[in-house]
């Protein structure tokens, strides 16, 4: 079992490794502008999975994929070589949810919003029930009107 700090330093590098050297190891103009948004590895340094996301569309997106997963023999030989370590981890390539876990939470505010919009105009006219101070203050009598004597 490797120390966790040198896992996240090995996983730091394959990210900078994957990012700066993308379209070098690749080269294919369909690959879409990808972003390495994480890299993890684990604990043994045996297996690698590096996060990616994709601007364009689903089309794209799919287009991307396909080449990623293709090519994923020639990043880890890549990596591997740059690395400079015993054994080359593995890699798994995944899309990154990010993107629509962030659209669906930009989603959830703005509803949220929307509400306390609608909640706000509807207090604008609101009455409380009853006296409008329903406490007693020091000049008020002991003894209320409504109390048996």
């Amino acid at each position: 079992m490797a120390d966790p700090a040198r896992a996240r330093k090995i996983a730091d590098r394959i990210k900078e490794l994957i990012a700066a050297n993308l379209e070098q190891v690749v080269k294919d103009p369909d690959l879409g502008f990808v972003t390495i948004t994480d890299v993890r590895v684990t604990g043994d340094l045996q297996h690698a999975s590096a996060f990616y996301t994709v601007f364009g569309d689903e089309a794209q997106r799919e287009r991307t994929a396909q080449l990623l997963e293709a090519n994923r023999g020639k990043l880890r030989s890549f990596v591997g070589q740059r690395l400079g370590i015993r054994l080359t981890p593995t890699l798994e390539i995944i899309p990154d949810a990010l993107p629509e876990n962030a659209s669906h939470i930009e989603d959830l505010l703005r509803s949220a919003k929307e509400r306390d919009e609608d909640l706000a105009r509807t207090r604008t006219d609101a009455r409380p029930a009853g006296e409008a101070d329903p406490y007693r203050t020091k000049g008020d009598d002991e003894r209320s009107p409504s109390a048996p004597e």
